[in-house]
């Protein structure tokens, strides 16, 4: 069961040749994490195990974006997002996340893997207003419509620049 943790504004930042890796299952359970995951999500890996991936999910990540993820690795593509986890112990560290299926012999996909890195401050600062617009659409529409309301202003923010996703993503 996912104990209750409390945002603090203490920031964990990644040393440049870190490398966080994770692996779940299908349904988003951590079936791996290294060394690094360990240290910065403040778990110990037997508490990781087994636990669901969002036990990192900082608040300030709107909702839009993990239904993006998963619609994307459900269909078998690989997505890369910038996002904000949330250790035990409250404090946040920015990731650059890439998230790819893991394929079985025959094709199927049969879980998930994830490599973070540090991310680009001045990619963090841009993706941190992103966010909170698309955080302000969320609350102002309410729970039933959160996600759409949230997934507007990104496709609204694409079409205005006319790129994609990706490419917004790799441009920062």
């Amino acid at each position: 069961m996912k104990q209750k943790v409390t945002p603090s504004t203490q920031e964990k930042v990644m040393r440049e040749n870190d490398f966080i890796v994770s692996k779940t299952d299908l349904k988003g359970r951590i079936t791996y994490g290294n060394r690094i995951f360990v240290e910065f999500s403040g778990y110990d890996l037997s508490e990781l195990i087994g636990a669901q991936h969002n036990i990192i999910r900082h608040p300030d990540m709107p909702r839009a974006v993990f239904k993006l993820l998963w619609d994307t690795i459900e269909k078998g593509k690989e997505i890369s997002a910038y996002v904000k986890n949330m250790a035990k112990d409250g404090s946040f560290y920015w990731v650059f996340a890439n998230v790819t299926p893991d394929f079985d012999e025959r094709g199927k996909i049969c879980g998930y893997y994830s490599v973070r890195r540090k991310p680009k401050a001045e990619a963090v600062a841009t993706v941190s207003g992103l966010y909170q617009a698309m955080l302000d659409a969320e609350q102002k529409a309410g729970a039933r419509d959160a996600v759409a309301a949230s997934t507007k202003v990104l496709t609204d923010l694409l079409a205005k620049n006319g790129v994609s996703y990706d490419q917004l993503i790799f441009s920062l």
